[in-house]
C-alpha cells in the first residue's frame, strides 16, 4: 500500500456529540484534493460512545480509521500515539471540535516544499482570524504565558498552543519518540525538541472558530507553567533521548 501524503490525527475524549460534524466537514473539504490521505481518530479512553460513533461513520467518511485506546493518556499522550502510528509523509493533528478546519492545511503545504520540518497554525500573528475575537482577559493570559515560553524555550514563536500542527514523517518520528509530556505542555515540548533537533519551524496564520463557552482555569495555567519549567530542566540536563 502506497504511503499517503497526509495523515490527519484527531485526539478525542468524550467527543461523541461533536466529532460526527467534524469528520463530515473534513471529508467534504478533502473531496477534491489531489493528494492521498488518512484520517486517524485516537480515542483517549472515552467514557461515552465516541469509539462506536467513529466506527459507525467509517462507511461514509473516506480513509477513516479508529485507534481505540482503553486508557486515558491525556491529549499529549494521545497525539503522540497517533503521530507514531500514522503513515503519512506529513502528519497533522487537529482538534475534534474543528476549531481550525482542515482546509487551512493548504497554507502549510508550500513550507514543507521549502524544507520546513514543522509548520504550526497561529492565532497570534498577522493574518490570523478569530471568530469571534477573544476577550481581553483571555488575550492577556495567553500573551503572558507566551512571554514565559519565549523567555525559557521558544523565542519568536507567538502561539504554541493552537491545536493545528503538522510535521514531516521524519520529524514526527524523532520528536514524538522523545516526547514525555502528556499534559497541556506537550505542544511546547514538541516544538522545543524540534528546535533542539535542528528542524525549521514555520508559524502560519489560520482561521480559528473561538468557543466562547470555554474558560481559562487558573489551575490549568499553573500546570502549563510547571510543565514548561520541567521541559526546560530536562533540556538543560540532556534527559531527552533522540
Amino acid at each position: 500500500m502506497a504511503q499517503p501524503y497526509l495523515s490527519i490525527i484527531i485526539p478525542a475524549y468524550n467527543e461523541a456529540e461533536r466529532i460526527p460534524k467534524t469528520l463530515i466537514d473534513i471529508d467534504k473539504r478533502l473531496a477534491g484534493v489531489d493528494y492521498s490521505y488518512e484520517i486517524l481518530v485516537v480515542n483517549d479512553g472515552s467514557t461515552d460512545n465516541t469509539a462506536s460513533v467513529v466506527k459507525g461513520m467509517a462507511k461514509m467518511v473516506k480513509e477513516l480509521k479508529l485507534i481505540d485506546g482503553a486508557e486515558n493518556k491525556g491529549k499529549g499522550g494521545t497525539v503522540k500515539e497517533g503521530m507514531l502510528r500514522a503513515s503519512g509523509k506529513v502528519r497533522l493533528f487537529m482538534d475534534a471540535d474543528n476549531s481550525t478546519s482542515v482546509d487551512q492545511f493548504e497554507k502549510m503545504m508550500p513550507f514543507f516544499k521549502e524544507g520546513y520540518g514543522v509548520v504550526i497554525g497561529s492565532r497570534a500573528i498577522k493574518g490570523a482570524e478569530l471568530d469571534p475575537p477573544e476577550s481581553l482577559f483571555r488575550r492577556f493570559v495567553g500573551k503572558s504565558l507566551n512571554f514565559f515560553v519565549q523567555l525559557l524555550l521558544l523565542p519568536g514563536i507567538w502561539d504554541t498552543q493552537c491545536g493545528f500542527k503538522a510535521y514531516t514523517d521524519e520529524a514526527a518520528q524523532r520528536i514524538f519518540v522523545a516526547s514525555r509530556t502528556t499534559g497541556w505542555g506537550f505542544d511546547v515540548e514538541t516544538l522545543a525538541l524540534a528546535h533542539r533537533m535542528g528542524y525549521r519551524i514555520k508559524e502560519v496564520p489560520v482561521h480559528w472558530v473561538n468557543d466562547t463557552r470555554s474558560h481559562v482555569r487558573f489551575s490549568g495555567g499553573l500546570q502549563f507553567l510547571a510543565e514548561t519549567c520541567t521541559i526546560r530542566w530536562r533540556l538543560w540536563r540532556k534527559e531527552y533521548r533522540y
